[in-house]
């Protein structure tokens, strides 16, 4: 039987909360940590501040990098949006997700520079890296900012939660975002990933062990199918640059 992996305790990351923290506070305070490596959690008056370990972000990059694959292949139009902080004044309750995808409401966001909730769509799909210990729960804020679907990584199982009517999440068995996509497969990968390189070949998943049967809706494509692809099989020596050519690459010395 798997096992939860252990949390990690307060002591091994940066980590303050705070009581009675008035929203022009928590404003005031994302403005001024703007491009810091920071988590900030607010909730009806409590805040909650992190700065992620590299384990959390190694997984967020893994399952990122994986829908990334899932989505080009199958040519299913994406926003990515990251950590993008999201917030509801009128819930008073904020949050920057691990990461983040538009999926069915890609298109509505895409030429988007920011997000005003609830104005635009909240994102289709968050990912959580739930590794550490958190004072301020997240699944509500999520409910309250209307995240149809949370991927809940604890650092051994990865589980899908949907958001019901009466606004908790549930697990489910199969992912509403991409509804086709085997998610025993999708954490069979993830296993992989903790005894594999992450730039070897065995850590790219070939698609067809995870899409039981193709999507009905027709996609928009977004490559052009009448190129010839290239082909790289060359030894980089030093001080050498590609030049590409249709079916194969050579390498020059770079001039000096």
């Amino acid at each position: 039987m798997t096992q939860a992996a252990e949390p990690i305790s307060f002591a091994d990351q940066q980590h303050l909360v705070l009581s009675d923290v008035s929203w022009r506070f928590y404003d005031a305070l994302l403005k001024e940590i703007t491009g810091r490596p920071l988590r900030v959690t607010y909730n009806k008056g409590r805040i909650e501040i992190m700065s992620p370990l590299p384990k959390h972000d190694k997984w967020k990059w893994r399952i990122g990098r994986m829908i990334g694959i899932l989505t080009l292949e199958l040519n299913i139009p994406m926003t990515p949006l990251g950590s993008t902080p999201f917030r509801r004044e009128d819930e008073e309750v904020g949050l920057e997700p691990d990461d983040c995808f538009y999926i069915e409401h890609a298109a509505a966001v895409h030429d988007k520079d920011r997000i005003d909730l609830p104005a635009d769509p909240p994102p289709d799909l968050a990912v959580e890296i739930d590794i550490t210990h958190r004072s301020v729960a997240r699944e509500p804020i999520y409910a309250a900012l209307g995240v149809p679907e949370i991927w809940r990584f604890d650092g051994t199982r990865l589980a899908v939660l949907a958001l019901r009517a009466d606004g908790k999440y549930e697990e489910r068995p199969h992912s509403r975002a991409f509804p086709f996509l085997s998610m025993d497969e999708f954490r069979r990968y993830l296993d992989l990933m903790r005894t594999t390189d992450d730039t070897s070949d065995a850590a790219v998943p070939a698609m067809g062990p995870l899409i039981p049967e193709r999507p009905i809706a027709p996609y928009r494509p977004i490559f052009r199918t009448d190129l010839t692809p290239l082909h790289l099989n060359v030894t980089l020596g030093p001080g050498s640059v590609p030049t590409h050519s249709e079916g194969g690459s050579s390498w020059r010395p770079i001039s000096r």
